[in-house]
């Protein structure tokens, strides 16, 4: 099971994973599915030392964007065996929330008071959702154009910027690709000269 934060998503999602005796982290497992398609895993329990895999000693906190923890978990087989897998990896976890607040820390923070404003905000259309749906959906459907008319605004000041994809996405808290990927969104299409796209 992984571990994600609405803000960041897949940009920073986590998981504990395994470590060798040698300090190296396995490399993926294929898997026959006999009658379905094979595939390769990478969770923490395939190296358990059988069906070909090799057998990790350790955890450790783990997120998609390459980060890795430099605390070491011992894995007791005998506990992951009876619990079904089900043990505790809560020092890999909160290896892995320390590093996504070091990512927020280092991301552009919002103005003061606008965390507050869009705090009542959500309280406000969420009750308007039970109290009032049709027009909640109205007032998301303004949201949804200001929303686009001000990204695409945003794009187009932090092309004139000229920051480089790497201060893009450490601003936004967000790998490079993931970085990419939602300034093209914003600006459909409206940005050439920098060429806004997904790779």
């Amino acid at each position: 099971m992984g571990w994600q934060t609405e803000e960041f998503g897949a940009s920073h999602e986590g998981k504990a994973s395994a470590v060798l005796a040698d300090g190296s982290e396995p490399k993926p497992v294929y898997f026959d599915g006999a009658s379905t398609v094979g595939r390769y895993l990478s969770d923490w329990w395939v190296y358990d030392g059988t069906l070909g895999a090799p057998r990790a000693t350790h955890l450790r906190g783990s997120c998609s964007c390459g980060w890795r923890g430099d605390g070491l978990y011992p894995i007791d087989w005998a506990l992951a065996a009876e619990s079904r897998h089900n043990i505790d990896t809560s020092g890999a976890c909160d290896d892995w929330e320390r590093h996504v607040s070091e990512v927020e820390s280092r991301s552009v923070p919002l103005p003061a008071g606008l965390d507050d404003l869009l705090e009542r905000l959500n309280e406000q259309l969420a009750s308007l959702a039970t109290e009032a749906p049709l027009a909640a959906l109205k007032a998301v459907a303004a949201l949804e154009r200001t929303a686009a008319d001000i990204g695409r605004a945003a794009v187009y000041n932090v092309e004139a910027d000229d920051l480089t994809w790497e201060e893009i996405g450490t601003g936004l808290g967000l790998t490079e690709k993931e970085a990419r990927s939602r300034l093209s969104r914003y600006s459909f299409g409206h940005c050439s000269g920098r060429g806004w796209h997904v790779v």
